[in-house]
């Protein structure tokens, strides 16, 4: 599936994702201190405050934790102010979240993270699992599957599969991952409430 937002946007949020996180550590840790707390080592930290880093969605959500923060947190700098009736995001001013090299690439299709819901359109490629990885987060997820041959979604241990129109919801508080096994994408619809990316 082709993204509609272009790849400078990418560099953008990456070097934006620098300076969110110089600002959180400033004045409480050093990098050293900080790659500590995270797991991580104190280069990866260097690196990504730089903007020359795309850290996987795994580490930045170590490095969040350690600062105390949701991910969306370093990814947003929104104020979330709602100046009318109603937010309107056009399809080319949408918020890309790529992190890392597996793939998996999230538009956010709210205007940020700082409301009570979040909407997101993720494109899960070919062969893609984070089951080494699971997510868990605080909250309610419903996850519709918009395209695609099928994907599988392990809550708590127990598969789901779901074809194209297929809904789940459940408590993303459980350790939950996906899988697709086919050789196309699969193009999703994630809701979580209250926003936790």
């Amino acid at each position: 599936m082709a993204l509609e937002q272009p790849p400078e946007a990418v560099h953008a949020d990456v070097a934006g994702l620098g300076l969110r996180l110089r600002e959180a550590r400033s004045g409480r840790f050093t990098v050293k201190e900080l790659a500590a707390a995270a797991g991580v080592s104190a280069g990866l930290i260097s690196e990504v405050e730089r903007g020359q880093g795309n850290p996987s969605f795994r580490t930045l959500y170590r490095i969040s934790q350690a600062l105390g923060l949701k991910v969306g947190d370093l990814l947003s700098a929104d104020g979330g102010e709602q100046k009318t009736a109603a937010d309107v995001v056009r399809r080319h001013e949408r918020k890309l979240l790529q992190l890392g090299e597996n793939g998996l690439a999230w538009q956010l299709l709210t205007p940020n993270l700082q409301g009570k819901l979040e909407v997101l359109k993720t494109s899960v490629p070919p062969g893609f699992t984070n089951e080494e990885a699971p997510f868990q987060h605080e909250g309610e997820e419903c996850v519709y599957l918009v395209s695609g041959d099928l994907l599988q979604i392990t809550v708590d241990d127990e598969l789901f599969t779901l074809e194209e129109g297929d809904a789940i919801t459940y408590d993303s508080g459980k350790s939950h991952w996906y899988h697709n096994p086919t050789e196309t994408d699969a193009v999703v619809l994630g809701v979580v409430t209250p926003p936790s990316f």
